[in-house]
Parts: C-alpha cells; sequence; structure tokens
C-alpha cells in the first residue's frame, strides 16, 4: 500500500520545514501510519490524552460494521467516554494553555479597511453569552438549530453555542436560496433558526434576512413553523421596528453604513445603502438585545462520545441532499490531528482558510480543527478578487499568513490574470499551500507551487469528503515528496483499496473504485432520519467497504491520483475514461483557463466526449485553437480519447462555492432543458448563453 521508500523521481521534495516539523521524513510517516492502522486503539488513545473527558469510555475503544449483509451499519469511536468540544476548544485552551489573549481570529470584511480580532477569552464569553440566551430559549440537548449567516465571527459563535449546550447545529452556506434552506430545516425539524440582515459579497448585496423569512413561509407552507428566529445586525445599527403603515415590514433605510460596527477597526471606503429588513415581533428576536444582559459564564452540557454535534447537507445523486451526521468525540480527534499534521501546525503561525463555513472545509477546518490546536486563523468575508485580484495575497501579507489553504477552482480563476497581480505583494510569511474541493490539475499546481509558493512551499493537495470529515489522503509536509495533481497517501488510521466493477481489490499500478476498509474517528455515522439511504450509499455495492463514489488511480510508486467521480468516469468503445484527465489536457494549452468535460450519447462508441472550453482573457476561440486541443488530448491520452464535441464556454456553471455543476453541462450538451434544481447556481446568466452556443449533436 505504502512504498518502502519514498520515490525519488519526478517528484517536489519537502522544503525547508524538518526542523521543526511533527513529521520530519517519509521513515517516520510510515511507522505512525502502520501504528494508527495496526493499532488504531493505542494511536487515537495517544492523540486523545491531549483533551479533556469528564468520563473515560467504557466499552471497545473502535466498535464497527461496515458490511451490509451482516446487520446495520454502524461506528462507535470511545462509546460511553463524556466530554464537551466546545470546553475543548476553547476551556482548555484558555485554563490549561494558557492561551486566553491569544487571538483566535482575524475577521477581514469584505471591504478592504473593515477588519476586528478576537482572542479565545472574548470568544468564550460570547459563546457562553449565547449559549445562555438559546437555554432561555427553551433548546436543550439533541435539539438541531439551523444557522444561516454570512463569514463573520458570530457564525463561529452560534456554532459554538450550540456545542456548548448539546444542541446539534444544522449551517446553510449563506448563498442558498429560501427553497433549499427550508428543506433543510424540514429535513431536520429545526426548533430555532439563527440569521443576519445581510451582507455584501464583493459589490452584491444578500439580504439574508428576507431570504430567511422566505423560508419559513415555506416551511409554514408544509405545516412546520420555527418559531423564534435571531437576527444579527450585521449592516444595520439598530434592530428594526415594525411600522403600522407597513404591517411587519421596516420603514426603508435611508442612511448608508459606512462602519458596520463599532467594535471594528478601520473605515470602510464604500457606503452602501442598507437593506429593507422584514421583522415580525411575534417570531423575530435581536441577537444584541438577547445577549447584552446574557451571564458570560455557562457550564458545559457534558454529552457522550457518538451524540450529534452537527448535521450538514451534500448534495445526492436523488437530487435530495442528504444530511450527514457527524458525532462529538471522533470528529474532534480526527480534525484536531489532521490539522495538525497536514498543515504542519506550529504555534506561531497564523493559518487561513479561504472556504465557507457553510461547508464542510469551513466546518472542520477553520472552526473545529484549528481551535482544538489553539491555532490563530483569518476568517475572510469578501471574494478573491474584490476589490481587485491582489486582494488575497494582500491579505496573507497583512496578517502574516504561514498556512494557506484555498480550492483550485480559485487558483485556476486567479491563474487567468497571470502573475503579476500575485508579485504586488511579497507573501514571504507563506511556509505551506493546501488545495481542498477537487482534484487540482497539474498546470495550476505549478504555478500555485512555483508563482505563489516561490518554489519554497510544499503543496498539500487534500482529497476528503462532507462524510469522510477531515483529509483522508494527503501528502504531509516535509515527509512526503508531491507529484502535481496527486493526493499521494492516507493519511492516519485510513485504509484505502482499489476494487474492479466485481469487488476484487486491485494490487500495484490499477485503477478502480476508490473504497476505504474500516473507519478512522472522523467518518460520518449515518444519514440523519435516514439509515437505509446512508447503507445504500456507501455500502451496498461492495459490502464491507466505505464506498466513496470517487475513481482513484495507483501509480508505480504507490501514489494515488483521484481520477473524479464513478458517474463522472465515461465508457468509450469499452475504454474507461477518466473527465478529469481529459480536463487537466485540456487545460495545459497556454489559452486554456478552464474546461469541463461530460459525457455524450454515440451511437457506435456508447459514449463521446463533450468539452466546455473556457479561454484566458485575450485569447480567441477558432477552428485552429479547437484542432491544437484534440491533438493536446490525443497526445497525453490517445485517440480513444479524442472529444468528438467540443464549445467555447465563456463562463462554467458554479456553485456558490466554485464547484462545477456537471450535472447541469451534461443537460446542456443534450439539449435538455430541464435542468432540476439549479438554486444553488452562483450565476444563472451562464446557462442561457451556454444553450446559444451548444454543438450540433445531431
Amino acid at each position: 500500500m505504502i512504498p518502502d521508500k519514498a520515490p525519488r523521481e519526478d517528484v517536489y521534495l519537502a522544503h525547508d520545514l524538518k526542523k521543526e516539523a511533527h513529521v520530519p521524513s517519509f521513515e517516520k510517516y510510515k511507522e505512525l501510519y502502520l501504528k494508527s492502522v495496526e493499532n488504531p486503539a493505542e494511536f487515537w488513545g495517544d492523540v486523545a490524552k491531549d483533551y479533556f473527558w469528564k468520563s473515560k469510555h467504557t466499552g471497545p475503544f473502535l466498535d464497527y460494521n461496515f458490511d451490509v449483509t451482516k446487520g446495520k451499519v454502524y461506528v462507535k469511536f470511545m462509546d460511553g467516554a463524556t466530554t464537551n468540544i466546545c470546553y475543548n476548544l476553547l476551556d482548555r485552551n484558555i485554563h490549561e494553555k494558557k492561551l486566553g489573549e491569544k487571538v483566535a481570529f482575524f475577521w477581514e470584511g469584505n471591504e478592504p479597511g473593515d477588519e476586528l480580532k478576537i482572542t479565545y477569552r472574548e470568544l468564550l464569553q460570547r459563546v457562553c453569552k449565547l449559549a445562555n440566551v438559546l437555554k432561555s430559549l427553551g433548546v436543550k440537548k439533541g435539539d438541531r438549530v439551523s444557522i444561516y449567516m454570512p463569514m463573520i465571527v458570530e457564525l463561529v459563535v452560534a456554532m459554538l453555542a450550540c456545542a456548548r449546550i448539546g444542541a446539534v447545529h444544522s449551517i446553510v452556506f449563506a448563498g442558498f436560496s429560501a427553497e433549499s434552506l427550508s428543506e433543510r430545516i424540514l429535513d431536520s425539524q429545526c426548533s430555532l433558526l439563527i440569521t443576519a440582515d445581510g451582507f455584501y459579497r464583493g459589490d452584491k448585496l444578500i439580504s439574508l434576512k428576507v431570504i430567511a423569512d422566505d423560508a419559513l413561509e415555506k416551511c409554514k407552507e408544509k405545516n412546520f413553523s420555527i418559531q423564534k428566529c435571531i437576527m444579527l445586525k450585521h449592516l444595520s445599527k439598530e434592530c428594526p421596528a415594525p411600522s403600522p403603515a407597513l404591517g411587519s415590514q421596516s420603514p426603508p433605510a435611508k442612511r448608508t453604513c459606512p462602519n458596520l460596527q463599532q467594535e471594528r477597526k478601520g473605515t470602510v471606503k464604500k457606503a452602501r445603502p442598507l437593506p429593507q429588513i422584514p421583522w415580525n415581533p411575534e417570531v423575530d428576536l435581536c441577537w444584541h438585545t438577547l445577549v447584552e444582559d446574557a451571564s458570560d459564564e455557562c457550564e458545559p452540557e457534558w454529552c457522550e462520545s457518538e451524540d450529534p454535534l452537527f448535521v450538514l447537507y451534500t448534495s445526492g445523486s436523488t437530487g435530495k441532499p442528504k444530511g450527514v451526521l457527524h458525532t462529538i468525540s471522533g470528529y474532534m480527534l480526527y480534525t484536531a490531528c489532521t490539522f495538525k499534521y497536514v498543515f504542519d501546525y506550529q504555534p506561531q503561525d497564523v493559518y487561513w482558510c479561504t472556504a465557507d463555513i457553510g461547508w464542510i472545509t469551513g466546518h472542520s477546518y477553520i472552526t473545529y480543527g484549528p481551535l482544538a490546536n489553539g491555532a490563530t486563523s483569518v476568517l475572510f468575508e469578501g471574494l478573491p478578487t474584490y476589490p481587485d485580484v491582489s486582494r488575497m495575497w494582500e491579505i496573507v501579507d497583512k496578517y502574516r499568513v504561514t498556512k494557506f489553504y484555498t480550492a483550485p477552482t480559485a487558483i485556476r480563476m486567479l491563474m487567468k490574470f497571470g502573475d503579476e497581480p500575485v508579485h504586488r505583494f511579497t507573501r514571504k510569511s507563506l511556509k505551506v499551500l493546501g488545495t481542498v474541493g477537487e482534484p487540482i490539475n497539474p498546470e495550476a499546481w505549478l504555478w500555485y507551487y512555483n508563482v505563489v509558493g516561490e518554489k519554497r512551499c510544499p503543496v498539500v493537495d487534500t482529497f476528503w469528503q462532507t462524510e469522510t470529515g477531515g483529509h483522508v489522503l494527503t501528502p504531509l509536509p516535509a515527509a512526503t515528496p508531491l507529484k502535481p495533481g496527486s493526493a499521494t497517501f492516507p493519511f492516519f488510521g485510513v485504509v484505502p483499496a482499489i476494487l474492479n466493477e466485481s469487488g476484487e481489490e486491485l494490487e500495484g499500478p490499477n485503477e478502480g473504485y476508490l473504497v476505504f476498509k474500516q473507519p478512522w474517528p472522523g467518518v460520518m455515522r449515518t444519514v440523519y432520519g435516514n439509515q437505509q439511504r446512508f447503507e445504500t450509499t456507501y455500502f451496498k455495492k461492495f459490502p464491507g467497504y466505505y464506498v466513496t463514489g470517487d475513481g482513484c488511480r495507483r501509480d508505480k510508486d504507490g501514489y494515488l491520483w483521484i481520477t473524479g467521480r464513478i458517474d463522472d468516469m465515461l465508457n468509450v468503445s469499452g475504454h474507461l475514461l477518466s473527465t478529469a484527465e481529459v480536463e487537466s489536457a485540456l487545460v495545459e494549452h497556454e489559452a486554456v483557463a478552464e474546461a469541463a468535460v461530460v459525457s455524450h450519447p454515440h451511437p457506435v462508441k456508447g459514449e463521446s466526449l463533450y468539452c466546455f472550453v473556457t479561454l484566458k482573457d485575450g485569447c480567441e476561440y477558432s477552428a485552429t485553437l479547437e484542432a491544437e486541443l484534440k491533438k493536446k488530448v490525443r497526445e497525453k491520452i490517445g485517440a480513444i480519447a479524442t472529444p468528438d464535441y467540443m464549445q467555447n464556454a465563456p463562463a462554467l456553471p458554479k456553485t456558490r462555492s466554485g464547484k462545477i455543476m456537471r450535472r447541469v453541462l451534461r443537460k446542456i450538451a443534450r439539449n435538455e432543458r430541464d435542468l432540476g434544481d439549479v438554486s444553488t447556481l452562483a450565476d444563472s446568466t451562464v446557462i442561457e448563453q451556454l444553450f446559444q452556443n451548444r454543438c450540433c449533436t445531431v
């Protein structure tokens, strides 16, 4: 599974981190990995010693069943132990580690100059205040609380306040529609909603309270009512009072908001109009009024290891989102451990993950993992291109960021603007670069490594899912020689295998279905309210294995390469082709910024390749370029992979988190107008443009 020696040919070696690295060599990595697999109780027991337990586990350290033919699928870690994850993230760091005055978050607003910082002690006080408010409103252990907020410190406060009292948070990305929010509230039967008046994302105003009210109305239409909604004043300075003339509508706001909250430093460069905020005094409560007189001390609720921590919804093949359920102890240990080793966390680091907390990356690697390690993080509200394309590198220099974690989509987008915006800032503080969300193509990897990291920062290309809770395949800085685009090797406790269609394990260099043979602490426990769907989705196809749904290739050196979702695999004339592999070949062309490949029915070959290509600024689409691109694919993969259709796509349909909606592209390629739910689409205008430009496939 893991080679005896680290390969030294055609790889990028580790850099100047060995002296301080937690895992200073490949040999040390292998030693720790074997211990984690052969004796997980001892390995994870050692990790658990760093955290506080009100009582020790009473059952086996690990107990599980992955085989649906032998009964119910389940995973239990440290069953019977009691703890509180909020206590471990805040109280333990303040009282035992003496980190009370250490900065937990540097918050950087949408507008340059809008900023604040919050220490661990201040964060605990705010969490306790809101936790007491929630208890006063009748929220108790096990209740679900929906959170629909922008990327602000209060979002972290809200999730940790839930965790402190044993409530289960269900965070909904603040870019989702009212329909998506109501669907998630209904599925998890939330008792309370926490939201904000609104926020700006670049130049665009998002009126969260308006959307939230629409969602609650949709819940009512389905005979489910949330009794209370807490609203934070993020843009406005005062909670609105109902106006008799307008019913439940507050008067139109005419003043601008040059300074969002008095405690923030700096001056916002653009004064913006305030949104009109609907207000229903029978349901709506003002966050600031509630917490003002609340006590800043709150005894934590001691919870069992396998009590639920949160539900987070991810897309499903049926179109209905799945509520992925994570539990307390295993998730805490796994996010803490992966953060420590994958980013080689050191106490002096300033860490920045650019993801949104509305996604699993933000849960695990903005809130839980970093805070468990006592880290200082940057929390960013804005966009990487606003007000200009140098914003990210400006922030890196401003806060002296040492560890930087972002998505391949963002990297490819910034590549389009060339090297000059990056070179405006020094980035000398950077030590480790990370990528997350999708496989990164080698060209983007090399640009990230060469231009952003100046060939001195290792790139940790992490593979994981909402369901896995944390990194499962990843390099380790200083320990793992790097191959651009490879997910490299498994993290501690993770045992991958590659299966063929018959469920047989494939050895040596090979390609097939990526599965895992045994659980790790952070793996999901079930689909909320639907154990059958959990078992059918992840365990039925290959009993005894957790099925990721991704294809994977193992090379001659033992490195693992994610080839894309299994439903993104194409069978062309009996040959299984990876869409990710074809996309990688296309973006190697100097004119191509981004590419997406989907299947199209073919009367002879079964399936053919339909390619959407986005060009870099200043490049023009032509028959000559199309011929060059087809030649590039033939050269990289073979004649069997030659695309049948190539479409110029000035923009691709993406979710608000930046993921390409390939389901929509498949519909466009087949000229099918019934696109299903597109509420998560960031820019719906690209759809009609793509339909108009589609290739003739008759």
